[in-house]
């Protein structure tokens, strides 16, 4: 992303503020904005564009990608299957309304008098309006220096009121199920007939197949019925495997 508002130095550095905390960002036409966190914490960073570019060259140790988001209808950078992973677990999350990957960078001033700036990873809308920052960093490789922006980050976000999430590794299983139901999250594999009597089928919790069996030929059946596991109109504990026998149940209506 190019432009003098998002301009970084060598080394993610740039112009530091004189005091607390400054945001810069772009929009999706290509705006570019720099302010206050104060005065920028409004805006809908949700659906900004990603001020970092994901890059792909030869021999490199990521392996950056793109992540078709049901939640935001379109596609979501990521730098590393760790990010992929998380991506992912964020758009099954269903009080997850809007994602947005490298949302925008961060400047603050070191005690040294520094400047440093950081961007995150992700961030997240709530169904509730609230914000969620998150950054992908395996545990065993967060430097004192990373430690440093990460923490410097959580206390900005606290600022605002948003929730900060630094992560590494996410529970296997659940990203082994998630990413089966994954796979069955765009709308195409919804038949409103077959969903409807499968939300009837489950209004009383029984076993996966069995419930499927009931409503008719498994192979029509079961991919709508991961659909709706996927927008949690169904649910299953996706803690430990699923199979044939886990419990499904319709969701109850808040």
């Amino acid at each position: 992303m190019a432009g003098g508002s998002l301009g970084v130095l060598p080394g993610g550095v740039s112009g530091p503020p004189a005091e607390g905390f400054e945001v810069a960002y772009a929009d999706r036409g290509g705006s570019e904005f720099r302010a206050s966190l104060r005065d920028a914490w409004a805006v809908r960073f949700e659906d900004v564009a990603p001020v970092r570019a994901f890059k792909s060259y030869k021999g490199q140790r990521h392996l950056p990608g793109l992540w078709w988001s049901s939640t935001a209808g379109g596609h979501i950078g990521y730098e590393s299957w760790l990010e992929r992973d998380h991506v992912m677990l964020l758009d099954f999350d269903a009080s997850v309304v809007g994602i947005s990957s490298q949302p925008f960078w961060l400047f603050w001033r070191s005690e040294a008098g520094k400047g440093v700036s950081h961007a995150p990873d992700y961030f997240a809308r709530r169904d509730n309006g609230t914000g969620l920052v998150v950054d992908c960093r395996p545990a065993d490789r967060r430097k004192p220096r990373d430690v440093a922006k990460f923490e410097a980050t959580r206390a900005a976000c606290a600022q605002v009121g948003w929730e900060f999430r630094l992560v590494g590794a996410p529970d296997a299983i659940v990203v082994r199920n998630v990413r089966w139901l994954a796979g069955y999250r765009h709308p195409r594999h919804r038949l409103e007939s077959v969903a409807s009597d499968l939300l009837a089928a489950f209004a009383e919790p029984q076993p996966l197949m069995a419930g499927a069996s009931a409503v008719g030929d498994p192979i029509r059946v079961l991919p709508v019925l991961f659909h709706l596991l996927w927008l949690h109109e169904l649910t299953a504990d996706v803690s430990v495997p699923l199979h044939a026998l886990s419990l499904v149940s319709a969701e109850v209506p808040r």
